[in-house]
């Protein structure tokens, strides 16, 4: 399981005497300890793996925004110290589908539904989600979908 994985690089970093690793993947543990104390009062809580690919999900998202502000204002130290976060948090991830394949996945998902317009981009979306969520960057998929419907 990806927590356990995760627990395990913590230690080994701490070992190794990396102290901006370990601060890193500390960073992953406390995100994760908070959605699990969210968790505690939802009405269903998902498999472990699914949410920690999804706290890291979102936490990657995160760090690109912030890397792109970074290096739109300046400060390049500041953008290599997300990029370094980045780069810890995408070892966890499954690896992320190119646009090709993303774009296959949206055609093979398109006749599946017999989506014809932007109308149907929600169910699309929603089953794209489904199939193919960890690896996929879904701001990058929703372009690539509306795209697609409309053309």
């Amino acid at each position: 399981m990806i927590r356990e994985t995760i627990q395990k690089e913590v230690v080994a970093a701490m070992k190794g005497g990396d102290r901006k690793r370990t601060a890193a993947l500390r960073l992953v543990t406390a995100k994760i300890k908070d959605r699990d104390i969210e968790q505690r009062t939802a009405a269903s809580t998902p498999a472990d793996d699914e949410l920690v690919q999804d706290v890291l999900l979102k936490m990657a998202k995160q760090r690109r925004e912030s890397i792109a502000m970074y290096d739109d204002g300046g400060r390049e130290e500041l953008a290599d110290q997300e990029r370094f976060e980045l780069a810890v948090i995408e070892e966890f991830l499954p690896r992320q589908m190119d646009e090709s394949e993303t774009r296959a996945a949206i055609a093979a998902i398109k006749s599946d539904l017999a989506a014809a317009g932007l109308k149907d981009m929600g169910r699309v979306m929603a089953e794209l989600k489904a199939r193919h969520g960890a690896s996929l960057d879904m701001t990058r998929a929703s372009a690539l979908v509306k795209e697609s419907l409309s053309a």
